[in-house]
């Protein structure tokens, strides 16, 4: 039978933390949106800051508060809100073995978990922060000590890896270039041939109309015979719906160019 630990602060901590970040973990996994994975990995790293700093390690504790959970997570979040809050990730398998190397990963990862949590409860002990502390000046410069010391090669190892992933994720996440940048004189080259070719004007795009009951960026402009310029509506107003009656706005032009098309006629029938 498994003596039970003593009921200090330190186990009280953990027995109320552990249950709500691993909850909380299981949350990032299973969400369907970012922004609600991002706040479970928020509890989570909360939760371990209180851990932190039950067993008496404030530089852990503030770093993990300052660093991961308000300048890295924050980081998260912007980028979440950058790509978009509702955008859904793709299933499709665009590299052969992705789900089984994952699985495998997943299943090497939770024995090393259980191996590593049943050597510290049924044969070493749990093995504290004691060490740590014990150093001269406290929890900081033992901390530092064990990294740059005994555990620099582990340190630089694992700095080389999170370059690595990161330099992985930009050559994943590059897109092929689709065609190559014009610059402002290729652009009116461009211009210039669609002129000559099929006829369409070099000059800007006509802005949109201002009348005296409309004023919209919606509004179509009009030609002098009163027809509609399609061309002064942007075309992505115009794929959502954006439909404009120009019939009121093009009466007048239209009864103008009538009453001139009448007396041109009566005066070439006076003139025979």
């Amino acid at each position: 039978m498994i003596p039970l630990p003593p009921l200090t602060g330190e186990l009280v901590a953990f027995v109320v933390c552990a249950p709500v970040m691993v909850l909380l973990a299981v949350g990032i996994v299973v969400a369907r949106k970012p922004v609600h994975s991002a706040i479970c990995m928020a509890g989570v790293m909360v939760g371990l800051a209180i851990l932190y700093a039950a067993q008496d390690a404030p530089f852990l504790f503030v770093v993990q508060i300052i660093v991961y959970t308000g300048a890295i997570l924050m980081l998260f979040l912007f980028v979440v809100m950058l790509i978009g809050v509702d955008s859904r990730d793709s299933v499709a398998e665009t590299l052969r073995g992705q789900r089984v190397a994952g699985v495998l990963a997943v299943l090497g990862l939770a024995g090393l978990l259980v191996f590593a949590a049943g050597q510290a409860v049924f044969v070493g002990g749990p093995a504290g922060l004691q060490q740590a502390n014990a150093a001269e000046g406290g929890n900081p410069q033992g901390v530092a000590a064990l990294l740059f010391s005994r555990y620099v090669v582990l340190l630089e190892a694992t700095s080389a890896l999170l370059i690595t992933a990161a330099v992985g994720a930009m050559v994943l996440a590059h897109g092929d270039r689709l065609r190559e940048p014009r610059r402002q004189a290729e652009h009116m080259a461009a211009r210039v041939e669609r002129y000559a070719v099929d006829g369409v004007h070099p000059g800007p795009d006509p802005n949109s109309g201002v009348y005296a009951r409309t004023n919209a960026i919606h509004a179509p402009a009009l030609l002098p015979d009163g027809t509609v310029a399609k061309t002064s509506v942007s075309r992505t107003l115009t794929t959502r719906g954006a439909v404009v009656a120009v019939d009121e706005l093009r009466a007048p032009t239209s009864t103008a160019f009538g009453d001139i098309r009448q007396v041109a006629a009566e005066l070439e029938g006076e003139a025979k």
